[in-house]
């Protein structure tokens, strides 16, 4: 019975540590992407100097530089002169700086580098990134960089992207859970697959573009298939549509009916090719824009045509209304992303490292994680400080995802600062009391703290040891005994 219980406990432990772990990741590969745009990323650090890359609306890398700007000032003044010419050369429309070591010291020096046409910077959670740039997937697509290049290369890339590109990632390596090392591997394996499956699926994917990895996810192909479809590409070019899939060696009829609704292909032969309507429905299209006097494409951009339709006229047994008001919706946004739209954001200037912090300063932050007991959230100051489940909310919250998700941005009220230990104790309550650094830290309660008699080896006592009260209490019950006891002997 005992083992029963246990291996129960266990059980439903994993399970909700799985759970955990499962909705943060989702919030993580569902973080608002940038888009295509020219990015210059930057792996910060100190010692070994800034990697820089330079990326092209498509992710591919431009070029490759290294920059110290943390070192002399002549060195520093040599990375800015870099830093400017590569922003005009490439025409630079954001820059994308790790959050790891010397990344707020690296965006403070880019933002003061008077940087053409007033360029964004932009922090980026580089969390996973040294894994992917060691990763086979890494090598095969640098096999002439090292593992700097490739680091850098992922920051920018997730930035544009980061659905395509965390995919590459093991999903446990992100680090978004709790207890991830303690449960069920092959449940937790499971889990995190379901969970980026489902993320790529909602997004879609575009098939001239994707990656092998990305392409891995989508229901109905798997790594056997993704490989065919990028050898495919690679040799015939891009696919000029959907029915060009069946092409492809070993995609048969069932896997393109289960994957052709989640590929898209951009600027098709058919208009509703980069749109989520399967092409089993394009017949009903067809016929709806044959019934109001237009093409497709025109039935996609003009609402008052599509407004004409009534779509009981063409339900079937098949094709039921539901399925027809989902065509309706795609085709009023074909290809939409649900994922929200991209806003830059920083930290507060100036809060850099731990000894910045003072208790009751409002920062704002990003939140890197959720647990059962609370969130964290990174500052901008090197350690991600903690916001416990009481002070998420002016009520009670039982589950922190209630009230947090993982990548939101908030401001939070600094608490405590822990030097020693290097923890920071934050808060989201609309009224939150500021305690000064001295009486953050524990000390003896004065008021409380007695001097009572404490007996020496000898029989004397020592009247200045201090005790607590709770001490002092326990000591007068006793001599109150002693005191009865002694009385009733000499009656």
């Amino acid at each position: 019975m005992e083992t029963e219980i246990r291996l129960f406990s266990k059980q439903k432990a994993d399970t909700e540590a799985i759970r955990v772990f499962a909705e943060n990741l989702r919030e993580l590969l569902l973080a608002p992407p940038l888009g295509q745009k020219r990015i210059l990323a930057i792996d910060p650090g100190f010692r070994t100097g800034c990697k820089v890359v330079c990326l092209d609306p498509q992710g591919k890398l431009v070029h490759t530089d290294t920059i110290y700007p943390h070192q002399s000032e002549h060195r520093a003044s040599e990375a800015r002169e870099k830093l400017i010419e590569m922003c005009r050369h490439f025409n630079i429309e954001i820059i994308a700086i790790g959050n790891g070591t010397a990344g707020r010291e690296t965006e403070a020096f880019a933002r003061s580098s008077k940087l053409p046409g007033n360029i964004p910077v932009v922090m980026v959670n580089e969390s996973g990134a040294s894994v992917y740039s060691a990763s086979e997937t890494a090598r095969e697509e640098f096999p002439d960089q090292d593992v700097t290049v490739r680091g850098s290369v992922s920051i920018g890339r997730r930035l544009m992207d980061p659905l395509a590109e965390l995919v590459k990632i093991e999903p446990k390596s992100i680090g978004v859970g709790q207890y991830q090392h303690d449960v069920d591997q092959g449940q937790l394996k499971s889990g995190l697959d379901d969970v980026v499956t489902s993320c790529v699926n909602a997004v879609g994917v575009e098939v001239n573009t994707a990656s092998k990895q990305l392409l891995t996810y989508v229901s109905g192909l798997g790594p056997k298939l993704a490989q065919s479809i990028i050898e495919y590409r690679n040799q015939n070019g891009p696919f000029p549509s959907r029915r060009k899939l069946t092409k492809v060696p070993r995609l048969g009829p069932k896997a393109f009916e289960q994957a052709a609704g989640f590929l898209r292909i951009r600027d098709g032969e058919n208009p509703l090719d980069g749109s989520a309507v399967h092409p089993e429905s394009y017949g009903i299209v067809d016929a709806m824009a044959g019934d109001v006097g237009c093409t497709v494409a025109d039935l996609m951009r003009d609402g008052e045509q599509r407004k004409k339709i009534c779509l009981e006229k063409y339900a079937t047994e098949k094709v039921g209304l539901p399925t027809l008001r989902d065509i309706m919706s795609e085709l009023a946004k074909p290809g939409r992303d649900p994922r929200d739209s991209f806003e830059v954001w920083s930290f507060a200037e100036g809060i850099e490292k731990l000894e910045d912090l003072r208790p009751g300063m409002r920062l704002p932050g990003v939140v890197t994680n959720v647990t059962a007991f609370g969130a964290f959230v990174d500052i901008g100051v090197h350690q991600d400080g903690l916001i416990h489940v009481s002070q998420l909310a002016d009520r009670f919250v039982k589950d922190p995802a209630e009230v947090v998700k993982v990548g939101q941005r908030i401001t939070a009220t600094v608490l405590d600062v822990d030097l020693k230990r290097s923890r920071i104790s934050l808060s989201l309550k609309s009224q939150t009391k500021a305690e000064s650094p001295a009486k953050s830290r524990k000390e003896p309660n004065k008021e409380v703290e007695r001097k009572v008699p404490q007996k020496r080896g000898n029989g004397e006592r020592d009247s200045q040891q201090p005790v607590t009260a709770l001490q002092a209490a326990f000591q007068a019950a006793g001599r109150v005994i002693e005191t009865s006891q002694s009385g009733k002997k000499n009656t």
